[in-house]
């Protein structure tokens, strides 16, 4: 896996994957960004969304489970000093479907936080992370 990030002007950069998809990534005008696109600390917790998001989707699909949608909502704390990493990342994620099993659905949230989700598995080991699920019968 590959991926390049080019310099533009200011704080402003394009990632661009091995895959061939791009994205631009800018600061705050408060350190000479002009908010043209998101910031690389908001791009890491979309991945950890993204990554676990795929691992619950695939496994409710495979379980043959009637889901509509899943939308992961992902939220963080950084610690306040430089770098600012983080300090707690929680997804929740809101499931829905017809005769969705809430069994079903915790099911699958742990098994991508204990054995499929690389990126929670791998920021886990500095990062306190935690999950939690609601399901919604439609």
């Amino acid at each position: 896996m590959q991926a390049t990030v080019k310099w533009v002007d200011g704080v402003m950069f394009v990632g661009e994957t091995g895959s061939g998809h791009a994205v631009i990534m800018d600061g705050p005008p408060e350190h000479g960004g002009r908010n043209m696109g998101i910031r690389p600390m908001e791009m890491i917790l979309l991945g950890v969304g993204g990554c676990s998001s795929f691992d619950v989707v695939q496994i409710l699909q495979k379980g043959r489970n009637n889901m509509v949608s899943c939308v992961t909502e992902v939220s963080a704390e950084r610690v306040d000093a430089i770098p600012s990493v983080f300090s707690k990342i929680h997804l929740h994620f809101v499931v829905s479907g017809r005769d969705l099993k809430a069994s079903a659905v915790e099911r699958a949230v742990k098994l991508s936080a204990e054995k499929y989700c690389s990126a929670t598995i791998m920021l886990g080991k500095s990062v306190e992370i935690t999950h939690d699920f609601e399901v919604i019968e439609v």
